[in-house]
Protein backbone atom coordinates (compact mmCIF):
# COMPACT_ATOMS: atom_id res chain seq x y z
CA UNK A 1 0.00 0.00 0.00
CA UNK A 2 1.60 3.29 -1.16
CA UNK A 3 2.79 5.41 1.88
CA UNK A 4 2.68 2.13 4.07
CA UNK A 5 4.53 -0.71 3.31
CA UNK A 6 7.06 1.57 1.44
CA UNK A 7 7.43 3.53 4.85
CA UNK A 8 8.51 0.44 6.58
CA UNK A 9 10.65 -1.33 4.37
CA UNK A 10 13.13 -3.46 6.22
CA UNK A 11 15.94 -2.98 4.03
CA UNK A 12 15.55 0.64 2.83
CA UNK A 13 15.80 1.55 7.38
CA UNK A 14 19.08 -0.48 7.32
CA UNK A 15 20.10 1.89 4.93
CA UNK A 16 19.17 5.30 6.97
CA UNK A 17 20.33 3.46 9.72
CA UNK A 18 23.65 2.53 8.52
CA UNK A 19 23.82 6.28 7.16
CA UNK A 20 23.03 7.54 10.62
CA UNK A 21 26.35 5.63 11.75
CA UNK A 22 28.50 6.63 9.46
CA UNK A 23 27.14 10.34 10.41
CA UNK A 24 27.60 10.29 14.07
CA UNK A 25 30.91 11.48 15.93
CA UNK A 26 29.65 12.55 18.59
CA UNK A 27 26.44 11.65 21.55
CA UNK A 28 23.11 13.52 20.53
CA UNK A 29 20.08 14.06 22.55
CA UNK A 30 17.15 14.30 19.99
CA UNK A 31 13.01 14.63 20.99
CA UNK A 32 9.81 14.05 19.11
CA UNK A 33 6.78 16.28 20.32
CA UNK A 34 3.80 14.23 18.83
CA UNK A 35 2.49 11.36 20.93
CA UNK A 36 1.81 9.11 17.26
CA UNK A 37 5.78 9.47 16.89
CA UNK A 38 6.23 8.29 20.40
CA UNK A 39 4.21 5.53 19.78
CA UNK A 40 5.72 4.45 16.85
CA UNK A 41 9.13 4.57 18.22
CA UNK A 42 8.55 2.36 20.43
CA UNK A 43 6.58 0.34 18.93
CA UNK A 44 9.20 -0.42 16.32
CA UNK A 45 11.76 0.22 18.53
CA UNK A 46 13.35 2.66 15.92
CA UNK A 47 15.33 4.05 19.47
CA UNK A 48 17.03 0.60 19.90
CA UNK A 49 18.25 0.45 15.87
CA UNK A 50 20.41 3.52 16.21
CA UNK A 51 23.41 3.58 17.49
CA UNK A 52 24.24 4.28 21.00
CA UNK A 53 25.71 7.94 20.39
CA UNK A 54 21.85 9.03 18.96
CA UNK A 55 19.12 8.84 22.49
CA UNK A 56 15.75 9.54 21.66
CA UNK A 57 13.45 11.06 24.91
CA UNK A 58 9.89 11.63 24.57
CA UNK A 59 8.06 15.43 24.60
CA UNK A 60 5.49 16.87 25.56
CA UNK A 61 3.05 15.40 22.56
CA UNK A 62 0.48 13.62 23.96
CA UNK A 63 -2.43 15.86 23.98
CA UNK A 64 -4.12 13.96 26.61
CA UNK A 65 -1.43 13.82 28.68
CA UNK A 66 -0.40 17.40 28.79
CA UNK A 67 -4.26 18.45 29.60
CA UNK A 68 -4.14 20.05 33.23
CA UNK A 69 -5.10 18.45 36.59
CA UNK A 70 -7.26 21.44 36.88
CA UNK A 71 -9.40 21.63 33.33
CA UNK A 72 -9.68 17.52 34.10
CA UNK A 73 -11.62 18.53 37.17
CA UNK A 74 -13.42 21.28 35.81
CA UNK A 75 -14.87 18.61 33.54
CA UNK A 76 -15.92 15.91 35.90
CA UNK A 77 -17.39 19.14 37.95
CA UNK A 78 -19.78 20.19 34.92
CA UNK A 79 -20.13 16.41 33.67
CA UNK A 80 -21.91 15.49 36.81
CA UNK A 81 -24.54 17.71 36.74
CA UNK A 82 -27.37 16.88 36.27
CA UNK A 83 -28.88 18.65 33.30
CA UNK A 84 -25.97 18.11 31.30
CA UNK A 85 -24.64 15.90 28.72
CA UNK A 86 -21.12 15.79 28.17
CA UNK A 87 -18.93 14.44 25.25
CA UNK A 88 -15.76 13.46 24.86
CA UNK A 89 -13.68 11.65 22.73
CA UNK A 90 -12.95 8.01 23.97
CA UNK A 91 -9.00 8.57 24.86
CA UNK A 92 -10.25 10.73 28.12
CA UNK A 93 -12.56 8.59 29.69
CA UNK A 94 -9.81 6.93 31.72
CA UNK A 95 -7.72 9.72 32.31
CA UNK A 96 -7.28 10.38 36.01
CA UNK A 97 -8.66 13.68 37.46
CA UNK A 98 -7.92 14.03 41.83
CA UNK A 99 -10.23 12.04 42.75
CA UNK A 100 -11.64 9.80 39.88
CA UNK A 101 -12.54 9.65 35.93
CA UNK A 102 -15.23 10.50 33.51
CA UNK A 103 -15.36 6.31 33.49
CA UNK A 104 -16.35 5.99 36.74
CA UNK A 105 -18.51 9.02 36.50
CA UNK A 106 -20.57 7.76 34.07
CA UNK A 107 -21.40 4.38 35.81
CA UNK A 108 -22.43 6.15 38.53
CA UNK A 109 -25.11 7.88 36.30
CA UNK A 110 -23.81 10.82 34.55
CA UNK A 111 -24.52 11.22 30.99
CA UNK A 112 -20.92 10.97 29.37
CA UNK A 113 -21.25 10.31 25.68
CA UNK A 114 -18.04 8.92 23.57
CA UNK A 115 -18.10 10.98 20.13
CA UNK A 116 -16.26 11.06 16.96
CA UNK A 117 -16.64 14.62 16.33
CA UNK A 118 -17.71 17.68 17.73
CA UNK A 119 -20.03 18.47 14.82
CA UNK A 120 -22.11 15.41 16.37
CA UNK A 121 -22.73 17.23 19.75
CA UNK A 122 -24.64 19.47 17.87
CA UNK A 123 -27.36 16.44 17.02
CA UNK A 124 -27.37 16.18 20.16
CA UNK A 125 -27.95 19.00 21.23
CA UNK A 126 -30.71 19.61 18.90
CA UNK A 127 -32.16 16.02 19.87
CA UNK A 128 -32.16 17.16 23.44
CA UNK A 129 -33.25 20.79 24.08
CA UNK A 130 -33.65 20.33 27.65
CA UNK A 131 -30.26 19.50 28.28
CA UNK A 132 -26.98 21.53 27.89
CA UNK A 133 -24.53 19.71 26.00
CA UNK A 134 -20.86 20.22 26.72
CA UNK A 135 -17.74 19.35 24.22
CA UNK A 136 -14.05 18.41 26.28
CA UNK A 137 -12.13 20.08 23.24
CA UNK A 138 -9.02 19.52 24.06
CA UNK A 139 -5.70 18.67 21.91
CA UNK A 140 -3.15 20.95 19.97
CA UNK A 141 -3.75 22.83 16.61
CA UNK A 142 -4.63 19.99 15.14
CA UNK A 143 -7.91 19.34 16.03
CA UNK A 144 -8.54 22.94 16.54
CA UNK A 145 -10.41 23.41 13.05
CA UNK A 146 -13.26 20.95 13.78
CA UNK A 147 -13.60 22.58 17.31
CA UNK A 148 -13.84 25.68 15.66
CA UNK A 149 -16.57 24.29 13.05
CA UNK A 150 -18.45 23.07 15.93
CA UNK A 151 -19.08 26.29 17.76
CA UNK A 152 -19.19 28.19 14.43
CA UNK A 153 -21.96 26.17 13.25
CA UNK A 154 -23.64 26.45 16.66
CA UNK A 155 -23.65 30.19 15.93
CA UNK A 156 -24.95 30.03 13.15
CA UNK A 157 -27.53 27.57 13.18
CA UNK A 158 -28.93 28.90 16.61
CA UNK A 159 -27.99 25.76 18.69
CA UNK A 160 -27.80 28.01 22.21
CA UNK A 161 -27.56 24.87 24.43
CA UNK A 162 -24.09 23.59 22.87
CA UNK A 163 -21.04 24.04 24.68
CA UNK A 164 -17.21 23.51 25.01
CA UNK A 165 -14.81 23.54 27.43
CA UNK A 166 -11.70 24.65 25.33
CA UNK A 167 -7.76 23.16 26.90
CA UNK A 168 -6.30 23.76 23.27
CA UNK A 169 -2.58 23.89 23.65
CA UNK A 170 0.07 24.86 21.03
CA UNK A 171 3.28 23.30 20.64
CA UNK A 172 5.96 26.35 19.71
CA UNK A 173 5.14 27.35 22.77
CA UNK A 174 6.13 24.19 24.82
CA UNK A 175 9.31 23.59 22.53
CA UNK A 176 10.68 26.65 23.76
CA UNK A 177 9.72 26.05 27.31
CA UNK A 178 11.74 23.19 27.26
CA UNK A 179 14.44 24.69 25.74
CA UNK A 180 14.55 27.51 28.61
CA UNK A 181 14.60 24.90 31.10
CA UNK A 182 18.13 24.42 33.14
CA UNK A 183 17.26 20.91 32.75
CA UNK A 184 17.17 20.56 29.16
CA UNK A 185 19.31 18.13 27.84
CA UNK A 186 17.83 18.33 23.90
CA UNK A 187 19.70 19.52 21.09
CA UNK A 188 17.43 18.63 18.32
CA UNK A 189 13.58 17.78 17.33
CA UNK A 190 11.73 15.96 15.64
CA UNK A 191 8.62 18.22 14.45
CA UNK A 192 4.66 17.21 14.52
CA UNK A 193 3.66 16.45 11.06
CA UNK A 194 0.33 16.54 11.94
CA UNK A 195 0.09 19.84 13.83
CA UNK A 196 2.02 21.28 11.09
CA UNK A 197 -0.59 19.61 8.64
CA UNK A 198 -2.79 22.49 9.68
CA UNK A 199 -0.19 25.34 11.08
CA UNK A 200 2.71 24.97 8.56
CA UNK A 201 5.93 25.27 9.95
CA UNK A 202 6.93 29.14 9.60
CA UNK A 203 6.57 29.43 13.63
CA UNK A 204 9.27 27.12 14.33
CA UNK A 205 11.78 28.62 12.47
CA UNK A 206 12.17 31.70 14.54
CA UNK A 207 12.89 29.23 17.45
CA UNK A 208 15.16 27.32 15.94
CA UNK A 209 16.89 30.31 14.83
CA UNK A 210 16.95 31.88 18.53
CA UNK A 211 18.11 28.70 20.33
CA UNK A 212 20.39 27.70 17.54
CA UNK A 213 18.65 23.73 17.09
CA UNK A 214 17.38 21.76 14.18
CA UNK A 215 14.00 21.23 13.80
CA UNK A 216 12.98 18.94 11.25
CA UNK A 217 9.14 18.21 10.33
CA UNK A 218 8.40 14.20 10.76
CA UNK A 219 6.34 12.03 9.61
CA UNK A 220 4.45 9.06 11.62
CA UNK A 221 6.14 5.56 9.49
CA UNK A 222 9.77 4.29 10.70
CA UNK A 223 11.41 5.78 7.64
CA UNK A 224 9.84 8.71 8.40
CA UNK A 225 11.27 8.85 11.67
CA UNK A 226 14.40 7.30 11.14
CA UNK A 227 14.97 10.10 8.01
CA UNK A 228 14.30 12.95 10.19
CA UNK A 229 16.80 11.36 12.62
CA UNK A 230 19.15 11.54 9.77
CA UNK A 231 18.44 15.35 8.70
CA UNK A 232 18.88 16.36 12.44
CA UNK A 233 21.88 14.22 13.16
CA UNK A 234 23.58 16.24 9.67
CA UNK A 235 22.77 19.81 10.93
CA UNK A 236 24.11 18.71 14.64
CA UNK A 237 27.28 16.93 12.72
CA UNK A 238 27.17 20.06 10.68
CA UNK A 239 26.36 22.98 13.32
CA UNK A 240 23.59 23.93 11.50
CA UNK A 241 20.10 24.52 13.17
CA UNK A 242 17.64 25.53 10.12
CA UNK A 243 13.70 23.74 9.94
CA UNK A 244 13.62 20.99 7.81
CA UNK A 245 10.57 19.08 6.06
CA UNK A 246 10.88 15.32 6.10
CA UNK A 247 7.17 15.04 5.69
CA UNK A 248 7.24 17.19 2.12
CA UNK A 249 4.40 14.99 0.86
CA UNK A 250 1.52 16.31 3.33
CA UNK A 251 3.23 19.30 4.91
CA UNK A 252 3.51 22.08 3.32
CA UNK A 253 5.03 25.33 4.71
CA UNK A 254 2.49 27.42 5.05
CA UNK A 255 -0.09 24.92 6.19
CA UNK A 256 -3.56 24.89 5.49
CA UNK A 257 -4.49 28.82 5.13
CA UNK A 258 -8.50 28.03 5.32
CA UNK A 259 -8.86 25.84 8.84
CA UNK A 260 -5.74 28.63 10.37
CA UNK A 261 -8.27 31.55 9.11
CA UNK A 262 -11.62 29.42 11.01
CA UNK A 263 -9.47 29.17 14.23
CA UNK A 264 -8.26 32.45 14.29
CA UNK A 265 -11.96 33.67 13.73
CA UNK A 266 -12.81 31.61 16.54
CA UNK A 267 -10.46 30.75 18.91
CA UNK A 268 -7.31 33.52 20.84
CA UNK A 269 -3.70 32.97 22.36
CA UNK A 270 -3.95 32.62 25.88
CA UNK A 271 -1.60 31.16 28.71
CA UNK A 272 -2.40 27.68 29.39
CA UNK A 273 -1.38 25.02 32.05
CA UNK A 274 0.25 21.94 30.98
CA UNK A 275 -0.22 18.90 33.10
CA UNK A 276 3.49 17.81 34.87
CA UNK A 277 5.15 21.12 33.42
CA UNK A 278 3.22 24.01 34.88
CA UNK A 279 1.73 27.12 33.05
CA UNK A 280 3.70 28.57 29.62
CA UNK A 281 3.00 32.18 28.43
CA UNK A 282 0.60 31.72 25.17
CA UNK A 283 0.71 28.24 24.39
CA UNK A 284 -2.90 27.43 24.24
CA UNK A 285 -5.97 28.68 22.71
CA UNK A 286 -9.23 30.53 24.43
CA UNK A 287 -12.42 31.45 22.63
CA UNK A 288 -13.25 34.98 21.50
CA UNK A 289 -15.55 37.12 23.46
CA UNK A 290 -17.66 36.72 19.86
CA UNK A 291 -18.50 33.01 21.20
CA UNK A 292 -18.92 33.41 24.75
CA UNK A 293 -22.15 31.93 25.14
CA UNK A 294 -20.99 28.55 23.87
CA UNK A 295 -17.83 29.18 26.32
CA UNK A 296 -18.22 26.10 28.88
CA UNK A 297 -16.03 27.51 31.61
CA UNK A 298 -17.96 31.03 31.47
CA UNK A 299 -21.37 29.24 31.59
CA UNK A 300 -20.64 26.91 34.46
CA UNK A 301 -18.71 29.38 36.69
CA UNK A 302 -15.76 26.40 37.27
CA UNK A 303 -12.99 29.01 38.03
CA UNK A 304 -10.80 28.10 40.85
CA UNK A 305 -10.77 23.96 41.76
CA UNK A 306 -8.42 22.39 44.18
CA UNK A 307 -6.55 19.68 42.65
CA UNK A 308 -4.10 17.01 43.98
CA UNK A 309 -1.18 15.09 41.42
CA UNK A 310 0.11 11.68 42.46
CA UNK A 311 3.25 12.25 44.48
CA UNK A 312 4.89 8.84 43.13
CA UNK A 313 3.89 9.74 39.44
CA UNK A 314 6.86 11.37 37.22
CA UNK A 315 4.60 11.68 34.03
CA UNK A 316 5.93 15.81 34.20
CA UNK A 317 9.76 14.90 33.93
CA UNK A 318 8.72 12.23 31.48
CA UNK A 319 6.95 15.15 29.03
CA UNK A 320 9.72 17.29 29.41
CA UNK A 321 12.49 14.49 28.22
CA UNK A 322 14.15 14.94 31.66
CA UNK A 323 13.21 11.06 32.47
CA UNK A 324 11.92 8.33 30.90
CA UNK A 325 9.35 5.64 31.73
CA UNK A 326 11.43 2.78 33.17
CA UNK A 327 12.94 5.56 35.58
CA UNK A 328 9.77 5.70 37.43
CA UNK A 329 9.79 3.79 40.77
CA UNK A 330 6.13 2.77 40.04
CA UNK A 331 6.59 2.19 36.20
CA UNK A 332 4.47 -1.02 35.69
CA UNK A 333 3.93 -1.78 39.19
CA UNK A 334 1.26 0.58 41.68
CA UNK A 335 0.95 2.06 38.22
CA UNK A 336 -0.71 0.24 34.82
CA UNK A 337 -3.23 1.37 31.92
CA UNK A 338 -5.80 -0.50 34.17
CA UNK A 339 -4.51 1.67 37.41
CA UNK A 340 -2.80 4.45 35.81
CA UNK A 341 -1.23 6.92 38.19
CA UNK A 342 -0.98 10.00 35.85
CA UNK A 343 -1.86 11.04 32.56
CA UNK A 344 1.08 9.44 30.23
CA UNK A 345 0.46 5.96 31.26
CA UNK A 346 -4.00 6.06 29.92
CA UNK A 347 -3.20 7.73 26.63
CA UNK A 348 -2.54 5.31 24.53
CA UNK A 349 0.12 7.95 22.86
CA UNK A 350 1.43 8.36 26.19
CA UNK A 351 4.81 7.33 26.62
CA UNK A 352 4.05 5.46 29.66
CA UNK A 353 1.48 3.50 27.93
CA UNK A 354 3.59 2.90 24.83
CA UNK A 355 6.10 0.92 27.15
CA UNK A 356 3.88 -0.88 28.94
CA UNK A 357 2.09 -2.18 26.23
CA UNK A 358 5.07 -3.26 24.09
CA UNK A 359 6.17 -4.63 27.26
CA UNK A 360 9.63 -3.15 28.09
CA UNK A 361 8.22 -2.70 31.95
CA UNK A 362 9.28 -6.48 31.98
CA UNK A 363 13.09 -5.80 30.87
CA UNK A 364 16.23 -5.34 33.55
CA UNK A 365 16.72 -1.36 33.46
CA UNK A 366 19.95 -0.62 31.76
CA UNK A 367 19.55 2.98 30.33
CA UNK A 368 16.20 2.11 27.93
CA UNK A 369 18.74 -1.28 26.31
CA UNK A 370 18.50 -4.27 26.32
CA UNK A 371 21.39 -7.61 24.53
CA UNK A 372 19.40 -8.43 21.63
CA UNK A 373 17.50 -5.70 21.29
CA UNK A 374 18.63 -4.70 17.37
CA UNK A 375 17.63 -7.94 16.29
CA UNK A 376 14.05 -7.80 18.17
CA UNK A 377 13.53 -5.18 16.26
CA UNK A 378 14.81 -5.39 13.33
CA UNK A 379 12.39 -9.07 13.25
CA UNK A 380 9.61 -7.00 14.69
CA UNK A 381 9.76 -4.38 11.59
CA UNK A 382 9.99 -7.43 9.21
CA UNK A 383 7.29 -9.10 10.57
CA UNK A 384 4.77 -5.57 10.85
CA UNK A 385 5.90 -5.23 7.12
CA UNK A 386 5.15 -8.94 5.73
Amino acid sequence: MKFLDEYRDEALATKVVDEIRRTVTKPWVLMEVCGGQTHAIVKYGIDRLLPEEVELVHGPGCPVCVTSLEMIDKAHAIAQRPDVIFCSFGDMLRVPGSDVDLLVLKSRGADIRVVYSPIDCLKIARANPDKKVVFFAIGFETTAPANAMSVWQARQQEIKNFSILVSHVLVPPSIASILQSPLNRVQGFLGPGHVCTIMGYREYEPIAERFRVPIVITGFEPIDILQGALMAIQQLEAGTHEVQNQYARVVQRDGNRVAQDLVNKVFEVCDRKWRGVGSIPKSGYKLRYEFHEHDAERLFNVKEIDTQESSTCISGLVLRGVKKPHDCPAFGKQCTPEHPLGATMVSAEGACAAYYVYGRHLEAKNGGRSSGDADRTSSSLTAEVA
